[in-house]
């Protein structure tokens, strides 16, 4: 009887243990969420302000610029990401916020070498889509004066002030509407990317192109031309 006794007590305190192990190391149910990963609803912080001061400045959102990711930012986001071809689904990660001309964190660009004039391989390769998709069929000149007037936005305080950023920005280039951006680039249009971040500018110092054959506004016929090549007119 005693023996019993022993071993039911042995098995009462050997099941009490197995519980204290368990719920000890049993898994939290909450979730970590670094600025290496995505940034959506709920997010708060500096990387968040950003984020509402682009789209504010792009005409997507209108609320308050309070580092909040609320409801607002998210309808915001999915804005921008249907007009810029991307999964509208309000969360802002690697690239929406590449299209947003934002990092999110020192780590998630690690894969990113640099390239011409020192900008990012990611940056190069965005301008050569860029080139292609506008400028491809026209003379190689005229390429890298397109390629050129990106860069010369970037350096202007009217404009973005990186190279996804003036690329997507709202209404700035047809192929972003009508998704040519996403055409693979070809050798010359790779060529004439790294041509105008070593410094070429072919453009003349342009903040615009147009071709006349095809533009509908009277505002870019009223800007002063810089240079003309092949099909594009070249004005600031």
């Amino acid at each position: 009887m005693k023996k019993l006794r022993f071993l039911f007590a042995l098995i009462i305190l050997l099941s009490a243990g197995m519980a204290t192990v368990n719920f000890a190391y049993a898994p939290q149910s909450y979730e970590v969420v670094s600025a290496a990963t995505v940034i959506k609803q709920g997010s708060r912080g500096t990387v968040v302000k950003t984020i509402q001061q682009k789209l504010k400045k792009w005409g997507y959102y209108a609320g308050s610029v309070d580092g909040i990711f609320g409801s607002g930012t998210k309808k915001a986001v999915m804005a921008f990401q249907k007009k810029n071809k991307l999964t509208a689904d309000g969360i802002v990660g690697a690239k929406t916020a590449a299209a947003l001309g934002i990092s999110l964190s020192s780590s998630s660009s690690s894969a990113s070498t640099t390239g011409a004039g020192g900008y990012s391989s990611n940056d190069v390769y965005l301008l050569a889509k860029l080139i292609h998709a506008e400028a491809r069929g026209e003379p190689y000149q005229g390429q890298v004066a397109v390629g050129a007037v990106v860069l010369n936005r970037v350096k202007s305080s009217s404009f973005p002030n990186t190279i996804s950023g003036v690329i997507y920005q709202k209404y700035a280039f047809t192929c972003v509407s009508d998704g040519q951006i996403n055409l693979a680039p070809d050798a010359s249009s790779k060529k004439a990317a790294s041509d105008a971040m070593n410094g070429w500018d072919p453009s003349g110092g342009a903040i615009y192109y147009y071709n006349p054959k095809i533009a509908t506004s009277s505002w870019i016929f009223s800007r002063k031309t810089t240079v003309t090549i092949g099909d594009h007119v070249f004005a600031v």
